[in-house]
């Protein structure tokens, strides 16, 4: 298998979900999503905060050395209803509902996804970065990013039967990301398709009987990041 060039994977994660947004008019951006209470274009715009944010984190260089890296990063982002990400999920919310049209939101998300992209190209692979408070590898950076992109993917084309799925080099990014999470111990079901792996670690699928029976006492790690 070969390496994966994380600034491509993000490429790909980016234009997947460009590809499953583009084609929905007002009333498709209004269809449901696995996030709880976000529509297609409410959780739009939570990932072209994301997308917003990337540039910005590779404008911002910075000597190092990283206190984190593409899996430990994810550790402060534990499961469960916290009062921030209630407080972001009602902004995000309310933010998108600003929009005239759902379709305002794909347009600046179609500019911004791809400078973004574009940007991490260009970034030195050997240096580093801050976002968030932490200063990471731009490699794991862009790991993070894509891991998210990735999973929100998922998310969107939930109601969209027709939507593409992610791609599968930032789908495999984002899969190393939860073997990361994972305890030492345990392995992974051998029936989880990638997807399914995703879903599950990620708390949007619930583990079954069977589930927990091979995961043994590893179950009680899931989900591995809210």
């Amino acid at each position: 298998m070969s390496p994966i060039r994380q600034h491509e994977a993000l490429a790909q994660a980016y234009a997947g979900i460009t590809a499953a947004v583009t084609p929905l008019d007002d009333a498709g951006l209004q269809r449901p999503t696995r996030c709880r209470g976000w529509l297609v274009a409410d959780l739009l715009f939570h990932v072209l905060c994301d997308a917003q944010r990337a540039l910005v984190a590779l404008a911002s260089p910075v000597p190092g050395p990283a206190d984190v890296d593409d899996v430990s990063y994810w550790r402060a982002f534990t499961p469960g209803g916290d009062e921030a990400g209630a407080k972001h999920a009602w902004w995000a919310r309310r933010s998108a509902a600003a929009f005239d049209r759902p379709t305002g939101l794909v347009r600046i998300w179609s500019d911004t996804a791809p400078a973004a992209a574009r940007a991490a190209a260009a970034a030195d692979p050997d240096g580093h970065v801050t976002t968030q408070g932490h200063v990471l590898r731009v490699p794991d950076l862009l790991a993070t990013l894509t891991t998210e992109a990735v999973v929100h993917h998922l998310d969107l084309v939930l109601d969209l039967p027709d939507g593409p799925q992610p791609a599968a080099d930032p789908t495999r990014v984002a899969v190393t990301t939860m073997d990361g999470l994972l305890p030492d111990e345990a392995v992974r079901p051998a029936g989880w398709d990638d997807h399914e792996y995703l879903l599950k670690a990620t708390g949007r699928l619930p583990l079954t009987d069977r589930d927990r029976f091979e995961l043994g006492e590893a179950a009680g790690w899931f989900p591995l990041l809210g």
